[in-house]
């Protein structure tokens, strides 16, 4: 019987297929002492095993490049923790064996994390994949992962790890289902990078019967199961329809009206540029450099190979827009160099800015990085900072860039609601503003960007949310300059309309969705998307402010 459930839509399109459940390993090994002279052979085994587990993550971040890699190689961190594996050898001394070792000593990491707020909590399903993983191999186990199949199917799954997720096959992968996770977390945005129809936190998930037909609506968040043949021609119908209007949309990001709306990718890397171009993009409106750091955790890269990565993504927009985020360490992205280790809660602690004003050296050296590599390029490199709070934090900032002979737009984050209540004064001291939506909506509502139990708050819809980023674009409108978004909110092609109507100027987002934001917004006039934003910052919620914006968008 068809019945319908709703979570979360993350990365558009929509896939119609029998479900597969993702597969896991042993969880907990058996419990028994060794004898004493077994100690040395165990210790050497647990150090065999997290290398392997460690190599095989950063080969799977190598394969998949971008993005992916940077989630990848900090996983890989994880499993070669100092600590952790300090811990592992203290237990096997005692007696433990070694996959025994490395599950309790995971254990009482885990429990750490989860009791340290909410920031923390979700870096436990990347704990727990690690951990899985190196069990696995000691016990000689299969690991955990997708489903062998030779037919396409539609994974469902409590989470996704970003190993996991990194390398899916879409040819057999159809789309995926988690029970957790929200829209902005990794395995949301890999998905969208990918271009997989996916939906997170859905109720439930698990509980769905393998080999069940369902319908997954990556835009809506609709899934729909066991869909009638009726209603799954219908779905097909309606998904070529969209598919053709794809294809029928290309040029420069505009309204109906020729109001020009720059449509802009966010890359992690040399790797991203290429589906970056196939989708049109105008340029790069978020490069994230963390990626060449994650490489070695205990030091930076020269400022050589950091002059050759960010100039290899220079050089594949000639005449184009290029905006560098400079490096984001800490809260979810340590740096054992640069990271202090005894945070208690790192997302409001030491982060982004922060962290390079306080090691002013390795920001000095990726802003002449930067200036080398763009010399000589026609390109137009726009610099901009982190977790940016007050004028005093863009004032820094500017003079740095200065002070590296950066010949280069520099400018600000949007990350911190103070930012965008304040922003006339940062604009003193910057070019322009770039709102990064996912962690203005996790600071604005107090709710962490990886839990999939607080999604609602993590809607982009949200109108206080919406109330900000009017605030951040008109302030940019007064001084002259310019106010882009590079969260994923600019992915939603609804919501690119009513971002437009706010005042943004431009929009940035994974390369998948820049098709179905240029079709979306060739669709309505200026003025049409001034209403609809009007009519979302007018709504009560999130649901009542999306459902406000079709209906004047759709002339209701």
């Amino acid at each position: 019987m068809e019945k319908t459930l709703r979570g979360v839509g993350v990365s558009h399109g929509v896939a119609i297929g029998q479900v597969r459940h993702m597969g896991t390993a042993v969880l907990e090994p058996p419990a028994h002492q060794i004898p004493t002279e077994d100690a040395p052979r165990e210790r050497a085994r647990a150090k065999q095993a997290v290398d392997a587990v460690a190599a095989d993550l950063i080969a799977r971040g190598t394969l998949a490049g971008g993005e992916a890699q940077a989630v990848l190689e900090a996983q890989a961190l994880m499993a070669q923790d100092p600590e952790l594996l300090a811990d592992v050898e203290r237990r096997i001394t005692v007696g433990s064996s070694a996959e025994r070792a490395v599950y309790d000593a995971f254990a009482a990491y885990r429990a750490l994390l989860a009791a340290a707020g909410e920031y923390l909590a979700g870096r436990v399903a990347d704990l727990d994949d690690v951990r899985n993983r190196i069990v696995a191999r000691l016990l000689g186990v299969p690991m955990p992962g997708v489903p062998d199949s030779d037919e396409p199917y539609v994974l469902f799954a409590r989470d996704l790890a970003p190993a996991d997720t990194a390398l899916l096959d879409p040819t057999l992968v159809l789309g995926f289902v988690t029970e957790e996770g929200g829209p902005t977390s990794h395995s949301a945005i890999l998905a969208r990078a990918l271009g997989v129809p996916a939906v997170v936190a859905l109720p439930n998930a698990t509980d769905v019967a393998e080999g069940v037909v369902v319908a997954v609506d990556g835009s809506s968040g609709e899934v729909l199961l066991d869909p009638s043949t009726e209603k799954q021609d219908e779905l097909r119908r309606l998904a070529a329809e969209r598919k053709a209007a794809l294809s029928a949309s290309s040029g420069p990001g505009r309204t109906s009206d020729g109001h020009l709306v720059p449509l802009l990718a966010n890359v992690g890397g040399p790797a991203d540029v290429a589906a970056a171009l196939e989708a049109g993009a105008e340029g790069v409106g978020l490069f994230r450099t963390e990626f060449l750091f994650l490489d070695d955790s205990k030091r930076a890269p020269s400022e050589q190979a950091q002059v050759e990565a960010y100039r290899k993504v220079l050089e594949a927009f000639p005449e184009g827009r290029v905006v560098v985020r400079v490096l984001d360490a800490g809260a979810d992205k340590p740096l054992e160099f640069l990271t202090p280790a005894d945070e208690p809660n790192p997302a409001l602690g030491v982060r982004g800015l922060r962290t390079l004003l306080e090691h002013p050296e390795v920001l000095r050296t990726q802003l002449r990085a930067l200036a080398a590599a763009a010399e000589g390029l026609p390109v137009h490199l726009e610099v901009m900072a982190p977790m940016v709070a007050d004028r005093a934090d863009a004032k820094a900032f500017a003079e740095a860039c200065r002070e590296a002979g950066l010949q280069a737009k520099y400018g600000a984050m949007v990350e911190i609601p103070s930012a965008a209540l304040r922003a006339r004064a940062i604009l003193e001291e910057v070019e322009f503003l770039s709102l990064g939506t996912n962690d203005l909506a996790q600071y604005t509502f107090a709710a962490d960007r990886q839990v999939g139990a607080l999604a609602r708050l993590q809607d982009p819809w949200q109108p206080a949310l919406l109330d900000l980023i009017a605030a951040a674009a008109g302030a940019a409108k007064a001084a002259g300059r310019s106010c882009g978004v590079c969260g994923e909110a600019a992915a939603d092609p609804l919501l690119a309309c009513v971002l437009t109507g706010l005042g943004v100027t431009s929009l940035s987002m994974g390369s998948a969705s820049i098709p179905y934001v240029r079709a979306s917004l060739a669709t309505y006039t200026l003025a049409q998307c001034q209403r609809a934003a009007e009519a979302a910052r007018a709504a009560d919620s999130a649901e009542e402010a999306r459902i406000a914006a079709q209906q004047v968008l759709s002339g209701e």
